[in-house]
């Protein structure tokens, strides 16, 4: 990890809501229904629960994910017309490293 991608990780978990997604992704079990879909939780969670969960506007929400996506602290799968977001582990563990 370098300086710059540790600084947009820091700007990304500069807001509560998006710190708070990070929480809720960490046990997407304990904070959302399974998508009626898929059943299980191996490709994240729906976009749309999120949204719903943080009670954001649909374009709040979305500049933060796709933020979050960018910086790497995120990753997203297609299914169909839904996407799906998990915490991308490797990318949180090195910034962990690199802060250390």
């Amino acid at each position: 990890m370098n300086l710059k991608t540790a600084t947009e990780i820091g700007k990304c978990l500069s807001n509560q809501t998006r710190v708070q997604i990070m929480e809720w992704l960490k046990d997407p079990e304990k904070h959302f229904p399974p998508h009626e879909t898929l059943k299980h939780f191996n490709d994240g969670v729906c976009v749309t629960y999120i949204k719903e969960k943080a009670g954001l506007s649909q374009s709040t929400i979305s500049t933060y994910l796709t933020n979050m996506e960018k910086c790497g602290i995120l990753m997203s799968t297609r299914h169909g017309k839904w996407s799906y977001l998990k915490r991308n582990e490797e990318t949180i563990k090195a910034y962990i490293n690199f802060i250390s």
